[in-house]
């Protein structure tokens, strides 16, 4: 008896870890040290509003070497004064500030804000309560930035439409000194792209070298998030940053550990990114060069994480042109995979993301055909059922058997009494005699896991799924049930299929699986409706093909009573 009990026990342990583990991976930090290497040092004084880092070399030396000092920012230059110029593309509406030629604001059109919204969801901004910008610069004493402030660039207009004859538009902007350096920064939007090249072109017409050092860096409040989750369930995702690396592809940078040290490597082919729920920007560099990777949080919160180049030097009459690439928007993977391979890995589907890519990648092509992400979860459901009908058959057949051996089970409960070491041995030579596992009533739940698991987080991470309906009453798979309905209905499938299985002979063991409905119900009332949807189905699927088995099997066992009979 022992061992049914265990087997029991497997089942509802299986179950309640499933749910630790959905938890535990979503508020799970990886704490990875990170490396010290031949690179200037940021400083750590802290100004506000802004961070600007600054590289100072002695003359002579032309190589990055740990020997380097830094000096911290000033606040950047008012913006009070100087024009915003504006780009509307397919997917944007962008801002770019003239006073450093930074982008203060991106709206992605595609996407709205929320769910029937006729605003735009805001990634970039520049409101003092959830600030994102993304900045770049030339650094060097003589500028165009310095510690003092960031360039004030000139532009050729203020407004830039992409209209529908053109693929892409390029917007300039333009910077010299009394010297004759000549500085062009351009930002090329492309049709039908959430990627951004930004280049640099360098034109030294002075009669000296110009050195200087090429940043990269994104900066934001740790408070931007929640103006864009107030429509979200409860569930957590991973909001924060990122850089990638030759030797870790995908490394978090917490804001906690952006506080407590500040990031310090050199990286060649890498990137840095700001990650939130369902939304990626990134910088990515010229992936030949090696790079400074820093973060740095500033007093009034602005956290931030970038890069700086080695020294870029032009000679007199020598014009040198820098290229690197933004990206700003969904965390699509075909979108990222062509801008850095690695950058697809913002899309964090945790331990068992082989399975969520396999699940992800049916759900694509079945919606490709069906056009309903609903139907989709329901067709990938049916799919997932007839892969595992065997397993489950051979499952649902042992518990059928268990079921027509409980009249003879109670007969040895009431012929050896209290005597629990006979009962048992009793009761398993007659799982022997008659073949059956009880082990094996455990395996639909324990296969079931890992699935489960791997379908949340495609819920959970799938910017596909960000306010797609399914029918009546459920206008957004991604959030919880609003009426609760699919909730109550998977509590009453798993209710019912219950009902076909044998009862644990123990009534401390039988009350509690008769209270799993009642707690998964309540547990999963928040859970994504998508998730809800595949628990019903899934459900309900393993109802009737238990009920299909166990009629099959007991139609014979009828037909053998009636032939005996006559």
């Amino acid at each position: 008896m022992s061992k049914i009990l265990d087997s029991l026990r497997i089942g509802l342990y299986g179950a309640v870890v499933a749910i630790l583990l959905l938890f535990y991976q979503a508020w799970e930090k990886e704490h990875t040290p990170t490396t010290t290497q031949s690179i200037p040092n940021i400083s750590s004084t802290t100004p506000s509003n802004n961070y600007i880092p600054t590289v100072t070399e002695p003359a002579t030396q032309t190589k990055i070497t740990s020997n380097a000092n830094s000096v911290a920012t000033t606040p950047t230059q008012t913006t009070s004064n100087n024009p915003l110029i504006h780009i509307t593309t397919d997917t944007f509406e962008a801002d770019i500030d003239t006073v450093g030629g930074n982008l203060t604001q991106i709206k992605l059109l595609e996407f709205p804000a929320e769910l029937h919204s006729t605003q735009s969801f805001l990634l970039l901004n520049d409101l003092p309560e959830s600030r994102y910008l993304a900045q770049s610069g030339l650094l060097n004493a003589e500028g165009p930035d310095t510690s003092k402030g960031q360039a004030i660039y000139t532009t050729d207009q203020q407004n830039y439409v992409l209209t529908p004859d053109q693929q892409q538009i390029q917007v300039n902007l333009y910077w010299q000194n009394a010297q004759g350096i000549k500085i062009t920064k351009s930002f090329i939007f492309k049709r039908g792209q959430y990627d951004i090249n930004v280049k640099y072109q360098i034109d030294n017409q002075s009669k000296q070298a110009w050195d200087g050092n090429l940043y990269l860096q994104l900066l934001r409040k740790n408070s931007g998030e929640n103006a864009h989750q107030s429509h979200l369930s409860t569930t957590a995702t991973y909001f924060g940053a990122a850089i990638s690396s030759p030797d870790k592809r995908f490394q978090k940078i917490t804001f906690n550990e952006m506080t407590s040290k500040n990031v310090d490597q050199t990286i060649t082919g890498g990137w840095a990114a700001m990650i939130q729920h369902y939304f990626v920007s990134a910088w990515v560099p010229d992936n030949t060069m090696p790079l400074q990777y820093f973060s740095h949080v500033t007093n009034d919160g602005l956290y931030t994480i970038g890069m700086i180049s080695p020294k870029i030097n032009v000679q007199p009459g020598q014009t040198i042109t820098t290229h690197s690439q933004f990206y700003a928007g969904p965390a699509i993977a075909d979108n990222l995979d062509k801008v850095s391979p690695s950058l697809k890995l913002t899309i964090d589907y945790g331990w068992f993301w082989f399975i969520s890519g396999i699940i992800f990648w049916m759900m694509q092509h079945i919606y490709n055909i069906v056009g309903n992400w609903g139907w989709s979860i329901v067709l990938v459901t049916v799919i997932i059922k007839l892969m595992f009908y065997h397993l489950s058959a051979k499952s649902y057949r042992s518990m059928s058997g268990m079921k027509k051996l409980q009249p003879k089970i109670a007969l040895l409960k009431e012929r050896l009494g209290n005597d629990k070491q006979k009962f048992t041995q009793a009761t398993l030579e007659l799982y022997k005699k008659e073949k059956v596992n009880p082990m094996s009533g455990c395996l639909p739940i324990l296969v079931q896991i890992p699935v489960f698991i791997g379908l949340y987080w495609v819920l959970i991470e799938s910017v596909q799924l960000r306010q797609a309906p399914f029918i009546f009453w459920i206008h957004d798979l991604s959030i919880k049930d609003p009426f609760y309905i699919l909730p109550v209905l998977m509590g009453i499938s798993m209710f019912l299929q219950q009902r076909l299985n044998p009862p644990p002979p123990d009534p401390m063991q039988a009350k509690i699986m008769m209270l799993m409905p009642i707690v998964f119900t309540a547990l999963f009332l928040n859970f994504p409706a998508g998730l809800m949807l595949y628990w019903f189905v899934n459900n309900s699927l393993s109802f009737l093909q238990q009920w299909y088995i166990m009629r099959s099997v007991a139609t014979p066992l009828k037909k053998k009573k009636r032939d005996n009979a006559k």
